[in-house]
């Protein structure tokens, strides 16, 4: 099984890449209604000339109160005898919105708020909504924290009571992964910016509150080139023009910087011009490189990658540990965030220096090898070929001896080792969104490990997985909730589970 899809990354309305799709629900619940982006102002201020609602037939006005909030922080309102899900609405207020239908979804947003609540702030982001990336920003930092512990505490509850989520002391700049795409707009102007949220449409910005600034500057700085180059932005309608995105990575610790112009055409007219004025304008960047994307396609990185200045790769500190990024590798997004995860996940494996130690979906070896230093061996486990080799190159940086990385399905690797008699005492398992599957979690019940810890990025799917390994011979005895992406509904959970025999 695959921790990541290594090979690009697909592109959607919303910068955080994270969000679930009903595709990665393959047995969850079918929502009776869905909301649409709101235009508004935090009070639910909406441009008079918008007569329908976008993507819908022609709007009605209702008004409504809300009683409470999605998993994805909209808020739940009552109209016709209909459940509406609205975005940017808090439990206790009452508002007029914007009903419309398509097909057989109800869609609704917020007109004008007619009476506040008290966890309502104006939202610091001027861009927040249009683009749809962050969905919690016209709430208080604290009221994001309740929300966050109310929907893991709901989610959990036939488990046992989560501890305290884990919050982030500045939930600004976190980002160390930022992607912006090029356009043209009405008046042939370039444009760089993110997709409103469910289109292709790009909303002009200069800076995002979640990015790493350093990384907005710099795009900042390639748009200024267009503007005064030849260099043309890609157009997806007509398939002409060069430049179609731009990815940074920025090393929060080591401060190393990769640049990654993701391009129509491996043809780089102007090419010593660009590297250098860059350069010149930024000599904090230490890599840059030209990934050539050709396809009409959702993904954003294409297959063929050129190295236009210094080494190809970044590296970065974890858990003590060096690691070197690539242009396609995953890596935790909130470097912060992420050693107050690992750190909890190490603790819950309860590690002697004995045991032997599984990653499942170890992607780059990042928690495998972290967890190395307090186990006596760790066998990581990945689907990806490009993922395994950067794990074992990062096996080698860190001087690691008792690591050892695999290439292939986790699931079936397990049930190898368990009909060879082979034991292992802790399996570490961080899947996708998605969650994990049968098959997968049949071998861990089969390998029979002492314990289970279990990290996910979206604790329905992980909800639904622990009720199976809870049935096969698995208690729960622990559950830690941390805020990995702050100013959206997504949290990132990690639960312990022990063998009960």
């Amino acid at each position: 099984m695959n921790k990541r899809k290594n090979n690009g990354y697909k592109k959607s309305g919303n910068k955080t890449r994270n969000k679930p799709n009903s595709s990665e629900k393959p047995y969850g619940k079918k929502q009776a209604t869905r909301g649409n982006r709101g235009d508004s102002k935090s009070k639910g201020k909406r441009n008079a000339s918008d007569k329908r609602q976008r993507g819908g037939g022609k709007a009605i006005t209702a008004e409504v109160t809300c009683s409470g909030l999605t998993a994805e922080g909209k808020g739940i309102a009552q109209w016709d005898g209909k459940e509406l899900e609205v975005p940017h609405l808090l439990p206790g207020e009452k508002a007029e919105v914007l009903v419309s239908k398509q097909g057989p979804y109800v869609n609704a947003e917020v007109k004008r708020v007619i009476s506040a609540a008290k966890e309502r702030v104006e939202p610091p982001c001027p861009y927040y909504y249009q683009c749809g990336g962050c969905q919690l920003q016209h709430m208080t930092n604290n009221a994001q924290d309740r929300f966050k512990q109310k929907t893991i505490d709901k989610l959990m509850k036939p488990f046992g009571k989560p501890l305290p989520i884990m919050t982030m002391d500045h939930p600004y700049d976190y980002r160390n992964k930022s992607h912006t795409t090029f356009g043209l707009n009405h008046n042939r102007q370039v444009i760089g910016g993110l997709y409103a949220q469910n289109s292709h449409e790009i909303i002009p910005m200069d800076r995002c509150l979640i990015h790493d600034p350093k990384a907005d500057e710099i795009v900042n700085t390639i748009k200024d080139y267009l503007k005064h180059s030849k260099m043309q932005p890609y157009n997806e309608d007509t398939g002409q023009g060069f430049l179609r995105h731009v990815l940074i990575k920025v090393g929060k610790v080591s401060g190393e910087i990769m640049v990654v112009l993701v391009t129509a055409s491996s043809e780089f007219k102007g090419k010593n011009n660009f590297v250098k004025a860059l350069r010149k304008a930024h000599p904090e960047i230490t890599t840059l490189l030209m990934n050539v994307n050709n396809k009409k396609t959702s993904m954003v990185l294409g297959e063929q990658e050129k190295v236009l200045f210094g080494k190809g790769t970044i590296t970065d500190t974890l858990g003590g540990m060096e690691f070197e990024i690539s242009a396609k590798s995953f890596y935790q997004i909130n470097p912060v965030q992420t050693e107050k995860l690992y750190g909890k996940a190490i603790e819950m494996a309860e590690l002697t220096g004995n045991e032997t130690v599984i990653d499942a979906y170890c992607g780059i070896g990042t928690i495998g090898l972290i967890a190395s230093k307090e186990a006596g061996n760790v066998i990581g486990v990945e689907l990806n070929k490009d993922a395994v080799r950067d794990a074992i190159r990062n096996s080698k940086r860190n001087g690691v001896k008792n690591a050892r990385f695999y290439q292939g399905d986790a699931g079936e690797f397990m049930v190898n080792m368990a009909s060879k008699g082979e034991k292992a005492d802790v399996v570490i398992m961080d899947p996708p969104r998605s969650g994990s599957d049968e098959a997968f979690l049949s071998s861990v019940a089969k390998l029979k490990p002492k314990r289970v810890v279990y990290v996910s990025c979206n604790p329905e799917t992980q909800a639904r997985d622990l009720k199976y390994l809870v049935k096969n011979g698995y208690q729960v005895e622990g559950i830690q909730p941390v805020d990995m992406f702050p100013q959206t509904y997504h949290v990132e959970s990690v639960v312990k589970l022990v063998r009960k025999d």
